[in-house]
């Protein structure tokens, strides 16, 4: 018997969301019911609704959740009814050749739900991220069911489910910040201040926060950043030069993913140091460099793919961390909000007003 809730819907192409009924069929084999109990407004919700994700309209948005496992199907034996979770867009398949090499994290064949969450009227969504969580019940593989210590809230706990792992993860893992380290991050959103987040936990000592925006930067001063470069009104990569005796930065990371950030971020690394690409570019950007500077700088130039997270190892031990007072989740809440809060909360987003506005139910 399907259940019968509320949720966020995308009808169209740049329309205002709307509050419909969804129905959540019982779980199927491999997978699992979650009672969502928060989930974060993320910026690729809004990239969904304006269709520039894909065109699979109508779209069931929210991704950024955590929650109780209500129910599960044959098979599941990774997740029990009543357990605490963090929902995640990378359940590992364990059989492509990315698994196999020992990398799950770049696993080619992750797994979602095989049935299909649907209006009233039978029409199939398509779940944000193959989750679709701003939804009282969300119906997903038991693999994107992540168990962590119920002490974290899950306004905090949520939030590691997208964003906040993307930009801890670019750092920590793709960029591989260790003690000592000089980190640049370029754009001081919710993925880019969890850069700094990440930073400042694996040891860097100068972290250096770059923005249009002085509101952003003082936040990411909050989150550790020990230098700040207002970009709007001056060329960072010589400030980032003279900061770091002039050689440029062991990590420089992009988490706007705009040519001429990627640019600036190419320019502000050491020799030998790498960049990482956190921030999406639309399918039209293009970027242009001179090869023999590629060749001459040496190093690393990489792409982080969620944070290159591996959700059952790195979501338990950031809470962990969080619980222990050394992992600033909290400081990422802007505000709690209800599902009709939704659009408005975008509008905010687009102004830059909140790092993450949290859907709580």
């Amino acid at each position: 018997m399907a259940y019968e809730v509320q949720g966020v819907v995308a009808r169209s192409k740049g329309a205002p969301v709307s509050i419909e009924t969804i129905l959540v069929p019982d779980p199927g084999p491999g997978e699992a019911v979650v009672d969502v109990q928060a989930c974060g407004v993320c910026h690729t919700d809004l990239h969904y609704r304006e269709g520039g994700i894909n065109d699979d309209f109508p779209f069931l948005l929210g991704h950024e959740a955590a929650g109780v496992v209500s129910a599960i199907g044959d098979g599941v034996t990774n997740v029990a009814v009543g357990d605490y979770v963090v929902l995640n867009w990378r359940a590992v398949c364990g059989q492509c050749r990315a698994c196999r090499k020992g990398k799950p994290w770049y696993c080619f064949s992750t797994h979602n739900a095989a049935q299909k969450m649907t209006l009233a009227d039978g029409t199939e969504l398509s779940p944000a991220l193959g989750i679709g969580a701003f939804v009282e019940k969300t119906l997903v593989h038991s693999g994107q069911c992540t168990k962590v210590d119920p002490a974290a809230p899950p306004t905090a706990a949520g939030l590691l489910g997208c964003g906040v792992m993307a930009g801890a993860g670019a750092a920590m893992n793709t960029g591989g910040v260790g003690r000592g380290d000089s980190v640049a991050v370029f754009g001081c959103g919710g993925v880019g201040d969890a850069a700094i987040a990440g930073s400042k936990l694996a040891g860097a000592t100068t972290i250096i926060a770059v923005d249009i925006d002085d509101r952003k930067l003082e936040w990411a001063r909050g989150f550790g950043a020990t230098h700040t470069i207002n970009s709007k009104d001056a060329d960072p990569v010589p400030r980032i030069k003279e900061i770091t005796g002039g050689f440029g930065v062991d990590v420089a990371i992009d988490a706007v993913g705009h040519p001429h950030v990627y640019e600036q971020t190419f320019r502000a690394r050491d020799l030998a140091g790498t960049v990482v690409l956190v921030g999406v570019p639309n399918p039209a950007m293009k970027i242009e460099l001179p090869l023999i500077d590629v060749f001459g700088h040496g190093g690393a130039l990489k792409s982080s793919w969620y944070g290159d997270c591996l959700p059952s190892r790195d979501f338990p031990m950031l809470i962990d961390l969080y619980l222990q007072g050394r992992f600033p989740l909290d400081d990422f809440v802007s505000e709690t909000i209800g599902l009709e809060d939704v659009e408005q909360a975008f509008e905010k987003m687009h102004r830059s007003e909140v790092l993450r506005s949290v859907v709580v139910f």
